[in-house]
């Protein structure tokens, strides 16, 4: 009963990160960009809920626009690595022998190093801004997808309905397509929830470096950031963007774990 209200905890706030960044304008109470000088640093009062920035913005104005963003870049991430995964741990699993040798061996290489270090080294050399940070995440998060779809291909591959669609002269994309990918998507998309998650903690980390998004767009790693340098004065300007991160990431952890109880996965 615990995890399901864990479940559903989770699920509640994955949908309202999804309904902030689609609905920004309309729940934002001021514009994020305005600036307001005389009330700079301010605390959370009537008007300005979560308080004011040094530059007198309203805080919840830029966690709500914040949210499109760390939506953009979970689904993003998510979505290309994904598509990359699937058809390499697809190749990699069906193929077998030296395809799958060769694969596996690119993979442990690139398994071998943080993959956060690796977005640094790839957004510090292309510049920082959101595109790159995604092409960053992207070039090392195809990764554990490719491993999973590997393993679940080579566990599926010689079963009976396997072998009756190749008996009857079905070809390898085909039997792929049709027959073993359906029946391999439960782990597939518990790890795709778990990896909105690792996309959006990894963007905040990027861009609180200052190689994620640029002023004035609202993130919630920059805000932590431009927050960071009134941490005695002005706490607020760091509790909240912090607090949205870390209710964004258990929201997606709880429902990751709820998905992965509800499909069976640890069984299949």
């Amino acid at each position: 009963m615990n995890k399901h209200r864990l479940a559903m905890a989770g699920l509640v706030i994955t949908l309202a990160l999804v309904t902030a960044a689609a609905l920004a304008p309309l729940l934002s109470p001021h514009d994020p960009a305005l600036l307001d000088l005389p009330g700079n640093l301010q605390g959370p009062s009537l008007s300005h809920p979560l308080g004011q920035d040094k530059l007198g913005r309203d805080i919840l104005s830029r966690i709500i626009y914040g949210a499109r963003v760390s939506v953009k870049v979970g689904v993003a991430t998510v979505s290309i690595s994904l598509l990359v995964g699937l058809c390499i741990g697809s190749l990699a699993g069906y193929a077998g022998r030296w395809v799958d040798e060769v694969i596996m061996r690119i993979i442990d290489i690139l398994m071998a190093f943080p993959g956060i270090l690796l977005a640094i080294a790839i957004t510090a050399v292309l510049g920082p801004s959101l595109n790159h940070v995604i092409l960053a995440l992207c070039l090392t998060g195809w990764v554990g997808y490719a491993r999973i779809i590997r393993g679940q291909i080579l566990s599926e591959r010689e079963r009976e309905y396997v072998q009756a669609a190749r008996s009857i002269g079905a070809g390898p994309v085909r039997i792929l397509g049709r027959h073993i990918l359906p029946n391999t998507m439960a782990p597939i998309i518990v790890e795709a929830t778990f990896g909105m998650a690792g996309a959006i903690l990894a963007e905040a980390g990027l861009s609180f470096l200052g190689l994620g998004t640029q002023p004035p767009t609202a993130s919630w790693g920059a805000m932590l950031n431009e927050g960071s340098h009134f941490l005695l004065i002005a706490s607020h300007l760091t509790l909240f963007p912090g607090l949205a991160i870390m209710l964004v990431v258990l929201g997606f952890n709880f429902l990751g774990d709820g998905l992965r109880d509800w499909m069976d996965v640890r069984r299949s």
